[in-house]
């Protein structure tokens, strides 16, 4: 079975450390939750390589890549600020996820999947032309044209108000096909919508995926401390 494995992993900086040692199917959804500072970015990075490991190994398929540069990583990642650069259209913003150079790019697969996310016929627009919304959508459309096995969401839509972020996880779900999604969030509403299975980062550690439901059903306690006495589970 195609899967993501972590195995041992401990992440230190100064007095901070991270430990995980689990894995996840090809295709699955899962949220990672959590308190803030507890891990759960730190997690995300590590997989896509912008952060060091200071034990264990990350593994897709049987293979290593924790020893692989971040380029070079089977993953997308989106971050909150959606790293849109502004003096480029929201085409060549797409593009430069292909080829940084912009040379060797099929244009119209960029078209096609500005339409899949609703943004047909913006491609020459700069970022700052679009609403917070349709920067999401032009996010997305980059990682999905990337069509790497690895999707990594970084709270790329916290900004979002909460029908629209509703409307982009769903947008995610439809349109990452068999992509392993990992989604950082501070909302178990969230987490309830998208994911089938929840990661709990707290106390140095990142928990092995449970079912949602089952998750906030009973939350342990560093989740129900979290969540808070007034929380319907």
């Amino acid at each position: 079975m195609v899967e993501l494995r972590i195995e041992g992993l401990r992440i230190t900086q100064d007095d901070f450390t991270l430990v995980a040692d689990w894995a996840l199917a090809a295709g699955g959804r899962v949220a990672v939750i959590g308190p803030s500072g507890a891990g759960k970015s730190t997690l995300l990075n590590a997989i896509a390589g912008f952060f060091p490991l200071t034990g264990g190994r990350i593994l897709w398929d049987g293979t290593r890549i924790d020893t692989l540069p971040a380029g070079q990583r089977p993953l997308s990642i989106l971050f909150q600020d959606q790293n849109l650069f502004p003096h480029l259209t929201v085409a060549q913003n797409l593009g430069i996820g292909l080829d940084p150079a912009l040379r060797r790019v099929d244009w119209q697969a960029v078209d096609r999947v500005l339409d899949r996310v609703g943004l047909t016929g913006l491609g020459g627009r700069r970022p700052a032309q679009l609403s917070g919304g349709q920067q999401s959508r032009a996010a997305l459309a980059r990682a999905l044209l990337r069509a790497r096995p690895i999707l990594l969401l970084d709270e790329p839509f916290a900004a979002l108000g909460p029908a629209l972020k509703s409307e982009m996880l769903d947008l995610v779900a439809e349109l990452a096909g068999g992509a392993l999604v990992l989604m950082v969030t501070h909302d178990p509403n969230d987490a309830r919508h998208f994911a089938s299975q929840t990661v709990l980062v707290a106390d140095g550690r990142a928990e092995e995926p449970q079912e949602t439901g089952d998750l906030f059903a009973h939350p342990p306690p560093a989740l129900a401390a979290y969540l808070g006495a007034t929380y319907p589970t």
